[in-house]
């Protein structure tokens, strides 16, 4: 079984940076695609990024791409989020969550970071 704890998150001023870390348990971490997620109160889960098992492909939700950057360090069972330019409506619980294929659903799902972001 995988667990996840993601971390990182926090309030900025909009047009900075964060940083979140989804941290996984278990030796298995690589095989494994990893997601990012963000819900807002009052508003539906959305993907904000995916990642392949190796890293060689990645996927991005419209509002996000060019200004967020998802990665993953198999060695330290890791996986990033790197967000720059931050906007208001980017304010969410972000959770990191692992599937077994590109296009099947996540298996695993961590606790969430808050992201708050003021105008």
């Amino acid at each position: 079984q995988v667990q996840l704890i993601e971390s990182g998150g926090g309030l900025v001023q909009a047009g900075g940076s964060l940083r979140l870390s989804c941290a996984a348990s278990g030796r298995l971490f690589s095989t494994y695609v990893m997601n990012w997620f963000r819900q807002a109160p009052g508003k539906d889960r959305e993907f904000v990024a995916r990642i392949s098992e190796n890293g060689g492909r990645t996927s991005y939700a419209d509002s996000v791409k060019g200004r967020f950057t998802i990665s993953r360090d198999n060695a330290k069972n890791t996986v990033y989020l790197q967000m720059n330019n931050l906007k208001p409506e980017d304010t969410a619980l972000y959770s990191c969550a692992a599937g077994p294929r590109w296009s099947l659903p996540s298996d695993y799902w961590g606790q969430g970071t808050q992201v708050t972001i003021s105008s």
